[in-house]
């Protein structure tokens, strides 16, 4: 961008407009995961709706594609980009609960520990995800799936309604009764159909679970991972749990002379009744031995904050994702190939089930492409050495390829590398085609293309 554009842009906006010449401007282009490098045009930082739509009428004028931040979580970077203009949200975390109504009102840059801090004084909650840390914005519009999932259906099923700037800057609510076909695309479409400033949900009553962590041996993945699969698929609603490889970290609940050391585990959350949980622990518990577990009531805050410590911004990511109708023999023989392999203490694998509510709701009712999906499987590669970049990434890639023979074609998009643009068709799914209508009504341009791009895709 040239001066006159800097400053008019300045002109218009409340929040921080900085080009690359302000001192400011390398902390601001700094993102989430640190093999992330890049040198955008110009970096704003909203405070309201206004400053949105300066910003993207600008970059509309200068033909510049938009890079938009929300939580700031995105581990391909899709926060960012060279010669973008980067619209970063972080500054504009306002929510409003109505406990009457049991919805929220919150702006696009909060995250989840933003939301939950708003809504659990009232005894209310929605699905989240799994790290405090990450943005609603992007969570909610990719799927969102998190400990409340089975019970309450993925976040974009508990989406109202949106505020929206369109790429020509104009802005509007989307709903099932204004502008439905953009509100379908936006639940399960990426950010590739504008920018979202505010999100309306649903909430429901959930304030004080019982949830934690058991840790198995290594060498009984098999049974807990096939006590897994048989039990979440009728299991209570109330019930979130995962399967993960873990190697242990310092804390008082693991034997001093086991810290370090792989295991898998179970993470469980259960929301319903307390003197319940014992009964829906049960099959895990008997599945294998169990090492070492930390299993509490909590505010379901304190739940979803529970790994954030394991990732801290500023570690190297790379992440590969599928989705599974079932555990199969052959995919739990990939599973214990290499996930006994898991690199450091940060990374990790996660089979998160997706049925329950999920399935609940017609393929077609919103953009989400994978309703017949049992599990959304994430092998995420974090770590803090750029040394290790290479064997780590092989680590993701080979886990990645020998669970492909097992898994769908498509993978969540949310979970997706930047270098999956050859599969954004497989990983939108069976809605894809659609969706490719509605970028072509809503941004024939792309101007929205920092993201797992539809119009891009072949």
């Amino acid at each position: 961008m040239n001066d006159k554009a800097v400053t008019d842009l300045k002109s218009q906006v409340r929040g921080d407009v900085i080009p690359p010449n302000d001192d400011r401007y390398d902390a601001a282009r700094r993102v989430y995961n640190a093999m992330i490098d890049k040198r955008p045009a110009v970096i704003v930082r909203c405070v309201d709706v206004t400053d949105v739509i300066a910003a993207v009428k600008t970059a509309r004028a200068e033909g510049l594609a938009v890079a938009v931040r929300g939580g700031g979580h995105s581990v391909p970077g899709f926060g960012t980009a060279d010669n973008a203009l980067v619209l970063d949200l972080g500054r504009m975390k306002g929510t409003r609960v109505d406990p009457a109504s049991k919805t929220v009102w919150a702006e696009g840059g909060c995250t989840w520990g933003d939301f939950n801090h708003a809504t659990y004084v009232f005894g209310l909650a929605t699905t989240g995800g799994i790290i405090s840390t990450t943005g609603i914005a992007g969570l909610t519009l990719g799927g969102g799936i998190g400990y409340l999932t089975r019970g309450f259906g993925l976040s974009l099923d508990n989406l109202v309604s949106a505020d929206v700037v369109l790429a020509d800057g104009s802005f509007v609510t989307a709903s099932d009764k204004s502008h439905s076909d953009l509100f379908w695309a936006l639940r399960g479409g990426g950010g590739n159909f504008g920018v979202v400033t505010s999100f309306q949900y649903k909430l429901h009553p959930v304030k004080d679970i019982v949830g934690g962590v058991m840790l198995f041996e290594v060498g009984d993945a098999p049974k807990v991972m096939k006590a897994y699969n048989e039990y979440i698929t009728n299991a209570p609603r109330e019930l979130g749990a995962f399967f993960a490889w873990q190697i242990a970290p310092p804390l008082p609940f693991i034997p001093e002379n086991r810290h370090g050391d792989t295991f898998c585990a179970m993470v469980m959350c259960w929301a319903g009744p307390a003197d319940q949980a014992a009964k829906a622990f049960a099959p895990f518990r008997s599945a294998a031995h169990v090492v070492a577990e930390f299993i509490s009531p909590m505010p379901y805050p304190a739940m979803n904050s529970l790994f954030d410590g394991l990732v801290p911004p500023g570690l190297q990511h790379y992440w590969k994702a599928v989705f599974v109708r079932d555990l199969t023999d052959g995919a739990i023989d990939a599973h214990m190939k290499f996930g006994p392999k898991v690199p450091v203490v940060n990374s990790t694998m996660h089979i998160y089930p997706i049925n329950g509510a999920v399935h609940d709701v017609a393929a077609d009712a919103t953009a989400f492409g994978h309703r017949e999906a049992k599990y959304a499987t994430v092998i995420a590669g974090m770590w803090p050495d750029p040394k290790q970049n290479d064997a780590n990434v092989h680590w993701v890639k080979d886990y990645y390829a020998a669970l492909a023979p097992y898994s769908e074609k498509g993978g969540y998009i949310n979970f997706a590398a930047d270098d999956d643009a050859d599969r954004v068709g497989a990983n939108f799914g069976s809605n894809f085609d659609q969706l490719r209508k509605l970028k072509a009504k809503y941004d024939p341009t792309n101007m929205f293309r920092i993201n797992q791009n539809i119009m891009a895709a072949t």
